[in-house]
């Protein structure tokens, strides 16, 4: 299925963060812009900037990125190809963790480092005050509350306006929401990773985005006789199409942000959000790949 409507994304809905930023629930992940192993700039600079322009024609307006990508080389893309940015874009960075080299990743929850993190983000950002700002995993040699205290004085200082959690449990979830309002929650979540099944329960009831990463992994459900390959031959479309359909119906406070750095995948991608599978095609995909074979 390719992109042959103007603006496929708002298709997929609009869902509230915090009361007042609107956001189509199809966004752009902001990593896969950078280089292999998510390290350095990108093979093709040009490709990467045409990327980020090109989702926003699509209707793209919510956008996540982190300190982390690159590092700081998503960031600087972002700014150099869309600032200044479009009224109502929603730009989500996160800080949390830091890069050795690539493929390497070392969680950082030291106030001191998140605060560090904060500032080389707007700097890079080119911004005065980060829309969503994300702790991107919780450190185990630092207290929880310390981490999230900071965050929250961030929001305090006016450098953020809403805060979000990544890679949390439902008992951090619950532990940082009594020091800080939180917005969104940002955990791995695919039709092949499904352990987060009940925090995508828990943020629909809360009325809390829910961002699945790594969202277009599929296994072996788009394989031979796998209910996602005979699908997706229905409508025309690629699996990874039809993973993103069912990740939009999964739940409404479902934010989707599969990442890119192709002009052509991420107007594939964006041609998702105006697939509605049938209630029976839904449920058929659910039971494959859901290990209690339930039907949400």
């Amino acid at each position: 299925m390719q992109s042959t409507i103007k603006r496929p994304v708002e298709a997929s809905g609009i869902l509230g963060l915090g009361g007042d930023l609107q956001v189509y629930r199809l966004g752009l992940g902001a990593m896969r812009i950078t280089g292999p192993g998510i390290w350095g700039p990108p093979a093709d600079h040009g490709e990467a900037i045409a990327t980020l322009r090109r989702a926003v024609e699509l209707g793209v307006n919510f956008i996540d990125t982190a300190d982390a990508y690159g590092p700081r080389v998503s960031e600087e893309l972002i700014a150099e190809a869309l600032y200044p940015y479009p009224k109502g874009l929603v730009i989500a960075t996160k800080g949390g963790l830091e890069r050795s080299g690539p493929g390497a990743w070392s969680p950082n929850g030291r106030p001191q480092h998140l605060r560090s993190a904060l500032e080389g983000s707007l700097k890079r950002l080119r911004l005065e005050r980060v829309d969503v700002y994300q702790f991107h995993r919780p450190d185990p040699k630092v207290r929880f509350e310390d981490s999230v205290g900071e965050l929250a004085r961030f929001r305090e200082e006016g450098k953020v306006h809403h805060v979000g959690l990544s890679n949390v449990t439902a008992e951090q979830l619950a532990q940082a929401q009594k020091i800080v309002p939180i917005v969104s929650v940002q955990n791995r979540y695919n039709l092949e990773q499904r352990a987060s099944e009940e925090m995508v329960d828990e943020c629909a009831r809360q009325g809390l985005a829910f961002l699945p990463w790594n969202p277009l992994s599929v296994g072996n459900l788009a394989g031979p006789g796998g209910p996602i390959g005979q699908i997706a031959q229905r409508y025309n479309a690629a699996p990874r199409q039809i993973a993103l359909a069912w990740l939009l119906q999964r739940s409404g406070t479902m934010l989707a942000i599969p990442g890119t750095g192709s002009v052509p995948h991420l107007e594939e991608n964006a041609m998702a959000a105006t697939i509605k599978l049938a209630r029976e095609e839904y449920e058929a995909i659910d039971r494959a790949s859901s290990p209690h074979g339930a039907v949400r």
